[in-house]
Order: structure tokens, then sequence, then C-alpha cells
């Protein structure tokens, strides 16, 4: 393993590094702000591509599938991520706001498990970082702010006011904090497993890290990212469809 991309791993070399570091000293101006290449961003380009790939590949699979035959083992594990999935939408959403948003909160739950994944391969996830996070939370407000506005109209700040009028500070807030929340629950609950593992890995001896980690990576890398990515994609289908009210 060469010593740069090692630096991408949580585990490279005789150290262990939970940190946030950049890939190389070299920086890059954009927009008159010195942006350096982190792990954060080596990790993300390894999970897009990964995404992309299987994306091309269930593609060409949809394609050239025979309705005639029976499906291959790809094309049925295609197959049960769409339905879960849409499954998954319809349930929490209903089946009339379901067509509108299941293609965002699919691509979101996979990317956001893809990320919290990703420490089984040594990498740092990404979502360990709050500046992926709190991006993704923006852009669920962003979409509640704009369906509450869309479908209930002035009915949105109407219902900063209620019960009373002097709710409306504590409204407001509430309003505001909803990036921050969300954002901050499943930033932190992979960063603490990401430093947990780290310290686990440097404290002890490389002997026992060859097989007792295994049973705190099923908890903390799976079991928690499937749960965190779960509640993420929850949370956004509760806010939007609350925002939609009940007459769509």
């Amino acid at each position: 393993m060469s010593q740069g991309f090692s630096r991408v791993m949580l585990a490279g070399g005789d150290q262990v590094d939970f940190f946030i570091r950049g890939y190389t000293d070299k920086k890059f101006s954009f927009l008159g702000t010195d942006v350096y290449l982190t792990t954060t961003h080596i990790s993300m380009i390894i999970v897009f591509a990964a995404l992309l790939v299987f994306a091309i590949c269930a593609n060409r699979a949809i394609k050239k599938a025979d309705p005639n035959k029976v499906p291959g083992g790809f094309l049925n594990v295609v197959e049960i991520i769409v339905e879960s999935l849409d499954g998954m939408v319809a349930s929490s959403m209903g089946a009339k706001k379901a067509i509108t948003f299941r293609n965002y909160v699919s691509a979101l739950f996979l990317f956001i498990l893809a990320c919290n994944l990703s420490g089984l391969l040594g990498l740092r996830p990404p979502t360990a970082d709050f500046g992926v996070t709190f991006p993704l939370a923006l852009i669920t407000w962003v979409m509640i702010q704009y369906n509450g506005f869309k479908y209930q109209k002035m009915g949105k700040i109407k219902g900063l006011f209620e019960p009373i009028f002097l709710f409306f500070p504590m409204n407001l807030i509430s309003e505001f904090s909803t990036p921050v929340s969300m954002s901050l629950r499943l930033f932190g609950n992979i960063l603490s497993g990401t430093v947990m593992m780290g310290l686990i890995y440097g404290l002890l001896p490389r002997v026992v890290t060859l097989v007792w980690p295994a049973a705190l990576h099923a908890y903390l890398d799976v079991f928690s990212g499937c749960i965190q990515a779960y509640v993420f994609c929850m949370l956004t289908m509760s806010f939007v469809s609350d925002a939609i009210g009940d007459g769509v």
C-alpha cells in the first residue's frame, strides 16, 4: 500500500489516524479560497465510483434481461433493492407521494449506507465528516420548505404562530434546527464508531486485532451504519410528508 493511499485508511501502517488529513500537501485555489484534497474527498470518490459501477451494471442487466427467462442472481439482487426501497418510501409517505420522492430517497439511502459501510474497507467514512452530513441535511431542509410553501402556501407562515403567536420564536427555531439536528445525529454516530475502532486498532496488539474487532465492526459499521441511513431517510420522508400535508 502506498504511503499516500494509507492516509485515507482508518488503519494504515504502524499508526492509526481517525482525523481528517490532507491527502497531499498541494492546495488548490477555488473562488479565492485554498482547498485541500482530504481523506474525506478520496473516500467519497471511491464510494461514488462504486455506486456508479453498480448502477451501470444494473442498467445493463435490466436492458439485457429476457422477460421469458428466470432472472439471474445479480438481477434478483437489483430487484430486491429496488422493491425494498420503493416499499419503504410508499409505506412512509403514501403511494401518491412516493412516486415523486422515491428516486431521491433511494439514492440518498444508498449513498449514506455506502459511506457508512466504507469503514469495513479500512476507509475513513465520509459521513464521519460534518461537512458531508450537513449538506445532505440542508438539501432535505430545502425540500421541506419548498414543498411546505408549494402545498400550504401562506398556511406555512401561519403555522409558525400556532397554537398562539407567543410560540413563534420556538417554532422558528424548530424550523432552522432541523438540518442541524439531522446532520449532527448522523455525524455523531458514525464519528463515534470511527473513533472507537481507531482507538482499538491503536491500543491493542496486532495479533488481537486480527480476530476480536470483527464483532465490533459488525455492530459499529454494519448494524449502526444501516440504522443511521434508515433513520436519516425516515426523517427526510416524515418531514417532507408533513410539509405537504394530507391533501395530496
